[in-house]
C-alpha cells in the first residue's frame, strides 16, 4: 500500500473522472472529502464532476450537483473515462453495460453513510471478479486511481451483471 507522502509524488491524468455517490438519504461526505484531497495534492489531474446526493460537504477542487435527471446521469458516465461510485448495483450495472473503468468506495454504517453495510457485500463481487477497482478503505483510493489504467476488466455480457451480483451474493453472503 502506497503512504500518503509516496502518493504525493505520484500523479494521473484522467481527463474526466464523474464520481456518483447515488441517492441514499445519508451524506458520503468522507468520499467528497478525500476527492478534495487527491485534487489539492495533485494526485487527480483533470476535470473532477461529482454527483453529492444528501451529502452536506461542499467541495472546494470540483465541481458538483446533488442530483442529476436520468439523461445528464448518463451523459456524465458516458462522456467520463473513470467512475468513482459508491457500491450501488445500478451504478455497478450500467458502469459495466457502457465499459466503464470503476472504483468502487462501499458506502459504511458506521461512518452513518448507510443503514446497513450490504454494500460491502456488493463490493466484494466487484473484487472478486475483477469488475473494477475496490477501495475498502478511504485511502486506498489514491493508490487505485494510480494504477487504473494497468487494470485489466473481466468482460461480461451486457444485461448480466444484476445477474451475476444477485447470483453471487446469494451464494456466499445468504
Amino acid at each position: 500500500m502506497l503512504s500518503p507522502r509516496s502518493l504525493r509524488r505520484q500523479h494521473i491524468l484522467i481527463e474526466k473522472i464523474f464520481v456518483t455517490l447515488g441517492t441514499h438519504p445519508q451524506q458520503f461526505n468522507r468520499l467528497l472529502e478525500e476527492i478534495d484531497f487527491l485534487i489539492e495534492k495533485k494526485i487527480i489531474i483533470g476535470k473532477v464532476f461529482c454527483q453529492t446526493g444528501y451529502s452536506d460537504y461542499l467541495p472546494k477542487n470540483f465541481s458538483s450537483k446533488k442530483f442529476l435527471g436520468l439523461d445528464e446521469f448518463e451523459k456524465k458516465i458516458k462522456e467520463a473515462e473513470l467512475i468513482i461510485t459508491h457500491a450501488g448495483e445500478g451504478n455497478i450495472g450500467l458502469c459495466k453495460n457502457l465499459g466503464k473503468k470503476m472504483i468502487v468506495v462501499p458506502r459504511r454504517k458506521e461512518f452513518g453513510e448507510h443503514t446497513n453495510d450490504h454494500q460491502l457485500e456488493l463490493a466484494g463481487v466487484v473484487e472478486k471478479k475483477k469488475l473494477g477497482l475496490v477501495a475498502w478503505q478511504i485511502q486506498e483510493l489514491g493508490k487505485n486511481i494510480l494504477k487504473i489504467n494497468e487494470f485489466k476488466q473481466t468482460n461480461i455480457p451486457r444485461g448480466k451483471i444484476n445477474e451475476l451480483l444477485e447470483k453471487f451474493v446469494g451464494e456466499n453472503f445468504s
